[in-house]
């Protein structure tokens, strides 16, 4: 009797083991992916779904498409770990890997994320200096290339500004085209991005030098087989034309590889605006 009952209880150990591993396998199986909220959740979630479809079907996972109404949400959503995987601004991957320990495994092809400066096309303003006691919209101010750029190229000018900000870079470019600021800060690729009604009445006044782009980030508690198969995913994006339709909607060429150092042109900077 006493020999059957060890056996069940060894028995009852393996089934909860199993079950406890089938669990994190179903829990594995679908994947929350934040988006930086740039642009509006609607925009962000047009561009993305597909994407996310395309690298869900070629990983053999589910990618659920998350954001958040505004940058400092997103900010607090990410340091919560509330996103399995997140796409986030060079500034707040060199936060956000220390804790809560996200790692970067992607990023853009051949590209450098670049500040700009935009202003409308009918505006005499054609020098930073003559932005000086002016206000000036932002997305955020911890938006890297977009605000923590441009107002550090501010201080650096000696040029007073008031950073007034606004939520996502499209509601810079829209609030800059209706006049309500002589100037706005954001980034090419969102400004491409930009509906053209809107974009076709700015210009770019002022560009900053280029570091490296956004990071694709996993949290440490997605599987490393997993990750993987979603990094290859990605990276055989740009090698069908559906793939490459798909990365031209959101202005990449491709994705590639990426490591922990490559942002250490990032940390260089010593910006320090999220307190962990």
């Amino acid at each position: 009797m006493k020999k059957t009952l060890i056996i069940l209880f060894a028995l009852m150990q393996i089934s909860s083991v199993v079950m406890a591993e089938n669990a994190r396998n179903h829990e594995q199986k679908n994947i929350i992916f934040g988006i930086v909220p740039q642009q509006s959740a609607s925009k962000l979630a047009r561009l993305w779904t597909p994407i996310f479809k395309q690298i869900g079907e070629r990983a053999g996972v589910t990618i659920k498409f998350r954001t958040a109404p505004d940058i400092p949400t997103f900010e607090k959503r990410v340091s919560e770990g509330e996103y399995d995987i997140a796409y986030m601004n060079p500034y707040h991957y060199t936060v956000f890997s220390k804790k809560p320990g996200y790692v970067a495994f992607a990023k853009a092809l051949d590209k450098k994320i670049k500040g700009i400066l935009v202003v409308r096309k009918d505006s005499l303003i054609t020098e930073l200096d003559q932005l000086s006691n002016q206000s000036i919209a932002f997305p955020a101010p911890a938006a890297f290339a977009a605000s923590v750029l441009p107002r550090s190229h501010f201080v650096q000018m000696e040029i007073s500004i008031k950073a007034k900000y606004v939520s996502s870079h499209d509601s810079v470019y829209r609030n800059v085209a209706k006049g309500l600021y002589p100037a706005g800060g954001g980034v090419i690729r969102t400004f491409n991005n930009m509906q053209a009604d809107i974009r076709n009445q700015l210009k770019i006044l002022w560009t900053t030098r280029g570091y490296t782009p956004h990071a694709f980030a996993a949290h440490p508690r997605v599987a490393d087989e997993l990750l993987k198969k979603i990094q290859q995913a990605m990276f055989s994006l740009n090698q069908s034309e559906a793939g490459k339709l798909l990365l031209k909607s959101i202005k990449l060429k491709g994705i590639t590889t990426a490591r922990d150092s490559d942002w250490d042109d990032v940390r260089g900077l010593k910006i320090d605006l999220i307190k962990l």
